[in-house]
């Protein structure tokens, strides 16, 4: 009984056995030519990874800059003195023209005399400098020369009244290395702004450095006007908000000439006229704050020359609160009497040393008395 189970129970696994066989030989990949499967490849014949490169970063285009404005290049003095005697013949001949004509009268009678006084009142140069150039007409026609030579005569009078020897050079360098400091005083709309941007255009020319201090805070307009002038010629103008204490930006343009090593700093000024115990004060304190830092070295006062008799009102105003060293006549090409010269000069002892010709950027020239008196006689 034994036996027998054992042989079917080997029949049975024999069976299954079969029935396996057939399903694999049946299945895919073992139908046909009953090749071996594949097998995978070995790791070191699969093809190593590309690595990319990584992505470039995106490029940044900056927005250009806007390209600086152009510095001007300013005019030369030697110019400026040549287009100053082509001005003024044209503006200030008809005193000389009518003095001429008065002294080449036949007979040099007390009439005569009279209305050559009257010519020069009208031309503004003043009672006192008026006699004193009549006496010596009188005296040298009478004794020296015949009527022929009126013009010489005419000429050297009038230069040593217009005072040949005065020191007109600009004190615009300071010593022992620090800047030279010029303040600039005046009446509003006297020219006052725009003069210290013309003089800022000369020493350019004669290659300073140069810094502007925008000390005339109560107008908004000076101070703009003041920022477009340096611009033009590549000045620093140090400024400050408007209403700010006009001498706390005069002490920072200062410090900043001292720090920067500038040759010339130009300080404008308020100009106001309306209180002139305030103007006073305000000047004062500007000026002794400034020389916390450097000594002034020149004190510039601006007229309008068309304004005659006011302004030496304004003159000796100024003169009062502040020591002033030189005179700017400006407008001296236009409406303008050229007498003012001689009168400002004698009002306040100190000479004309600059004088302004019209409205363009380079017309502001030294004042020659040579140049002045040729022009006065045409």
């Amino acid at each position: 009984m034994g036996d027998w189970l054992y042989l079917i129970i080997g029949i049975a696994v024999l069976a299954v056995l079969t029935v396996v066989g057939f399903i694999v030989a049946r299945a895919p990949g073992r139908r046909g030519t009953g090749a071996d499967v594949v097998a995978p490849p070995a790791p070191a014949d699969v093809a190593a990874p590309v690595e990319l490169e990584p992505t470039a970063e995106p490029l940044v285009v900056e927005p250009e800059a806007p390209a600086a404005p152009a510095l001007e290049k300013p005019e030369g003095t030697a110019s400026r003195l040549v287009r100053l005697r082509q001005r003024l013949a044209g503006s200030q001949g008809a005193l000389g023209r009518g003095l001429l004509a008065l002294l080449s009268r036949d007979r040099l009678d007390e009439d005569t005399w009279e209305s050559i006084e009257d010519t020069l009142l009208t031309a503004d140069v003043g009672v006192a400098p008026t006699q004193e150039l009549v006496e010596h007409l009188r005296t040298r026609l009478r004794v020296e020369g015949a009527p022929e030579d009126a013009r010489d005569v005419l000429r050297e009078e009038l230069l040593a009244l217009v005072g040949p020897d005065m020191d007109r050079r600009l004190q615009v360098s300071g010593a022992a290395g620090q800047p030279g400091v010029v303040l600039v005083v005046g009446v509003n709309g006297s020219g006052k702004t725009t003069t210290v941007g013309k003089i800022a255009r000369i020493l350019v020319a004669e290659d300073r450095s140069v810094v502007l201090g925008a000390a005339d805070t109560f107008r908004a307009a000076a101070v703009e006007q003041l920022a477009t002038w340096g611009e033009r010629v590549g000045v620093d103008v140090v400024r400050g908000p408007e209403g700010t204490d006009p001498a706390s930006v005069a002490f920072d343009a200062v410090k900043e000439g001292v720090d920067t090593g500038a040759d010339t700093v130009i300080v404008d000024t308020a100009g106001r006229l309306q209180n002139k115990a305030g103007l006073m004060d305000e000047l004062g304190k500007v000026k002794r704050v400034i020389e916390k830092q450097a000594p002034v070295t020149e004190v510039l006062l601006v007229l309008d020359a068309t304004t005659g008799q006011n302004g030496l009102i304004q003159a000796r105003v100024f003169s009062e609160v502040v020591d002033v060293t030189g005179i700017v006549l400006t407008k001296l090409d236009g409406s303008a009497k050229g007498g003012i010269v001689v009168q400002v000069q004698r009002e306040l002892g100190v000479p004309v040393k600059l004088v302004g010709l019209g409205e363009g950027e380079d017309d502001l020239a030294p004042f020659d008395p040579g140049a002045f008196v040729d022009a006065l006689l045409g």
